[in-house]
């Protein structure tokens, strides 16, 4: 069965990403440790809650300033926070091949400022994929099944007819779950010919 949809993380995928580069930044306005400090921005209940769009970017950055003992202005402190990402070659240069044969879309747990940031960054890779799905849109996280209800919304086919990439195997096993082919991206090169054998159509450059 061809496929008819394929669906990107973004994070590792279509960009790297690292955390650690924002906690450099912040670290010297915190007493707390960058393990600590690291705990606080990314492994706490209110990053969960601005992922799921519970909480808008404002109120995420005066309780993150305040649970990391932050003493930088909440501009200084976004300014950090966003700049993490850097593209991935692969993935940036396989987006066109797949049109105009495939629908493509986007499947992010992601926050609202870093969205803004990477849609901006990513503007031409971007262009390519016709409906930029996130976490705080559907109102969940990957793997949960309401967040590929969410973006199965947008893939005008049938579940079957998805092709999913992901960094992450628990995110490509629960799509898979839900009716998705999946692959478990590894920046190896081999990403195209791992579509083709789903059943998609990748293009040459």
């Amino acid at each position: 069965m061809p496929i008819r949809t394929v669906v990107f993380d973004f994070g590792n995928v279509v960009a790297f990403f690292d955390h650690g580069r924002a906690v450099a930044r912040l670290a010297p306005f915190s007493a707390l440790k960058p393990h600590e400090l690291t705990l606080q921005l990314y492994g706490s209940a209110i990053e969960d809650a601005y992922e799921r769009g519970d909480m808008g970017t404002d109120e995420y950055i005066r309780a993150a300033i305040a649970n990391g003992q932050l003493t930088c202005s909440a501009d200084e402190f976004r300014a950090a926070f966003v700049d993490i990402f850097w593209p991935n070659p692969e993935v940036c240069e396989l987006l066109p091949r797949l049109k105009p044969a495939h629908r493509v879309l986007l499947a992010s747990n992601t926050t609202l400022a870093h969205f803004e940031e990477f849609s901006r960054a990513f503007a031409g890779p971007l262009a390519h994929v016709d409906y930029l799905g996130t976490s705080f849109r559907a109102r969940a996280r990957k793997p949960e099944p309401a967040f590929f209800a969410h973006i199965q919304e947008h893939a005008e086919c049938a579940p079957h007819e998805c092709a999913f990439v992901d960094d992450l195997p628990v995110n490509v096993e629960a799509a898979e779950r839900f009716g998705w082919k999946g692959v478990v991206y590894r920046p190896d090169g081999a990403l195209a010919q791992k579509l083709r054998a789903l059943g998609a159509s990748v293009g040459r450059k």
